[in-house]
């Protein structure tokens, strides 16, 4: 990975993402997320989900995670997992910047809805996978 513009281009044209979160047992748990709300010059991305979800729960308890990127073309397929924490906030500030129109479909109660909360994940470090090449990166040292 050249870059963190390299890597938020390719993160913010997906329109899938696959966050992973560890379990009471450690075992990891994946889930198949819509793409992130906001992504920001520090490789934090923020997703929305129910406060009740298990997942959420599960990064209360033990904030690990990763969260995986593909594109898949007809000859070509890259992959990028970020490794880092996962916190869910519940603060009304973050809320409102996150919240979307449209969000009533899943919290009834509009953006004060106790069962609306952000995900908010700090990337440490990754792997991309591309062209039959793996390599490994430090958020940290990425230009």
């Amino acid at each position: 990975m050249k870059s963190k513009k390299q890597l938020l281009e390719f993160i913010s044209k997906r329109k899938t993402s696959f966050i992973a979160s560890v379990d009471d047992d450690g075992f990891p748990n994946m889930k198949a997320m819509f793409p992130p709300r906001k992504i920001d010059e520090n490789c934090c991305l923020y997703f929305t989900t129910n406060t009740s979800s298990m997942r959420a729960q599960q990064y209360m308890k033990n904030p690990k995670a990763s969260v995986y990127f593909y594109e898949k073309g007809r000859f070509r397929y890259e992959g990028i997992m970020l490794i880092g924490t996962m916190e869910v906030l519940q603060d009304e500030a973050t809320k409102k910047e996150i919240w979307c129109e449209g969000d009533t479909i899943y919290y009834h109660k509009g953006v004060s809805d106790p069962d609306y909360c952000v995900l908010k994940f700090t990337a440490e470090k990754g792997r991309r996978y591309c062209g039959f090449k793996v390599e490994s990166f430090d958020i940290e040292a990425l230009a």
